[in-house]
């Protein structure tokens, strides 16, 4: 007999559950309250209180911890809790805490009774070591209240009125429910990679469900992909709506295809990327990848402000992910991540509105007409919001050519200004320019200054040779260590 459609609605979505599950390596956690924080002002606020009102516990875990009026109050309120007796745990990322705060920012704070420790600081025998960061944002009071976001604690994310510097646009949730406990163990398992394991505490009622919000905590570690595979799981399963909001986003292939994919099946998908970024190379490579999501009909924005650091996404109006993870590679297989994702039409739909608002401070992107020469005819063609195909026109060089590319530009800038809208036009070669400039200085230097690069090649062979050298020492060891347990077992 064949089965009811109520069967296989019930068995899509058992397959759909299924498949997310294993994507992520996260099972689906029940029970939950889940509030969205918006921008850095809300989640200090919280942060703090919640510090402040810890009576056990405070575990914070964050990428970059500044030495500034910002750092200095968090590290303030962790010192008075720390005096009170509640235990005190921080991780902070050496590369991210590069320049920002050094171990004499942290004293009081290990004075008091608290502990820190720093995320794999450069070591002999790591060469590569370097390549994996902590970029978790993460706080946890008494196993009952926890923070996952994208925002550091710096001054930075608060802008500076005095210059005209609007705040960073970012954003985080507040979380209660069983959940906390799988954000908990997730900064255990990177406290425990760098000494001594956390204290074993009783759960009490933690776990006990508060809310009806269903979410996935997926804590990604160097080389587990669990996030990758949801995205791409999320890209081919969205039906309707996928928008996505990206602070450094550097597409591969495999995704850029699902993303083209989805948007050539009728699935509106919009990427909300910066304008300006704190990491201009970033934004250059991220600009180098428009072009096949926008021949695919992706919808591409840059947001005005001062800059977007939010790693969003919500899908149908269904599910939405928010974290630390950026959709690049070292996101998703390089570092110690955190993100939730939320199967909760509710929260879905909160996290929408606010990406229409956001849409309301950023340009869209499209294509210009491209080009296509023909022998000594150039034929223009129509791409996305293009004007209606015109009539053949000679190609033009020097001085006439110049004047229509420029005259382009500036269209283009007007039009940004009266339409919301930047053309990407073929000549866009902001990363190639950059790339020549480099290369060409470096040739400069090169030839007038040899020392100059010669000194930096050879410390850096200096320093592999080194690390070499303690790695095949440290092999010949073990060799040994076995050799030897084996011979006394022998014995």
């Amino acid at each position: 007999m064949a089965a009811s459609p109520l069967d296989r609605s019930r068995n899509d979505r058992l397959m759909a559950a299924q498949a997310l599950g294993r994507a992520a390596g996260a099972p689906l956690i029940t029970g939950n309250a889940l509030e969205l924080l918006i921008d850095a002002s809300v989640h200090y606020q919280r942060w703090l209180a919640a510090i402040r009102n810890a009576r056990q516990r405070v575990l914070l875990e964050n990428y970059i911890i500044r030495d500034d009026s910002v750092g200095r109050a968090f590290r303030d309120a962790l010192v008075e809790r720390a005096l009170a007796g509640v235990f005190v745990a921080v991780i902070c990322d050496w590369v991210g805490c590069l320049g920002q705060s050094r171990s004499s920012f942290w004293k009081p704070l290990r004075d008091a009774g608290g502990q820190v420790r720093v995320f794999n600081p450069p070591q002999l025998g790591r060469p590569f070591g370097w390549v994996s960061r902590d970029h978790r944002k993460v706080l946890v009071a008494d196993g009952e209240l926890g923070f996952l976001s994208g925002v550091c604690i710096s001054e930075k994310w608060l802008g500076d009125p005095a210059r005209g510097v609007a705040p960073w646009r970012d954003t985080g949730v507040a979380l209660r429910g069983p959940a906390v406990a799988e954000v908990e163990a997730a900064f255990g398992r990177s406290w425990a990679s760098m000494g001594a394991p956390l204290p074993a505490w009783p759960r009490d009622q933690a776990d006990a469900p508060v809310g009806s919000v269903a979410l996935r905590l997926i804590a990604t570690e160097p080389s587990t992909a669990g996030l990758y595979r949801l995205d791409q799981q999320i890209a081919a399963m969205a039906s309707k709506t996928l928008w996505l909001t990206d602070a450094y986003f550097v597409g591969v292939a495999p995704y850029v295809q699902a993303l083209a994919a989805a948007a050539r099946d009728g699935v509106d998908v919009r990427l909300l990327v910066p304008g300006s970024s704190d990491i201009p190379v970033v934004a250059g490579m991220s600009r180098a990848g428009y072009r096949p999501l926008l021949q695919a009909g992706v919808r591409v924005f840059e947001w005005n402000g001062s800059m977007i650091h939010a790693k969003t996404a919500v899908a149908d109006g269904l599910w939405a992910r928010v974290g630390s993870s950026n959709l690049n590679i070292a996101s998703w297989l390089g570092n110690r991540e955190i993100d939730v994702a939320v199967e909760d039409e509710g929260f879905a739909g909160q996290l929408a509105a606010q990406y229409e608002t956001d849409l309301g401070n950023a340009t869209e992107i499209v294509l210009a007409p491209r080009r296509r020469r023909r022998g000594d005819r150039v034929q223009r063609s129509e791409q996305a919001d293009s004007p209606p195909r015109g009539r053949r026109a000679r190609g033009g060089n020097g001085s006439s050519g110049r004047a229509a590319a420029s005259a382009l530009r500036l269209a283009n800038s007007v039009g940004a200004v009266l339409t919301d809208r930047r053309v990407l036009g073929d000549t866009d070669a902001t990363p190639l320019l950059a790339g020549i400039v480099v290369l060409a200085v470096l040739a400069l230097v090169a030839a007038l200054w040899p020392a100059v690069v010669a000194w930096p090649v050879s410390l850096i062979c200096a320093w592999f040779t080194v690390n070499l050298a303690i790695r095949a020492w440290r092999n010949q060891q073990q060799r040994r260590q076995r050799r030897t347990a084996e011979d006394h077992g022998e014995h």
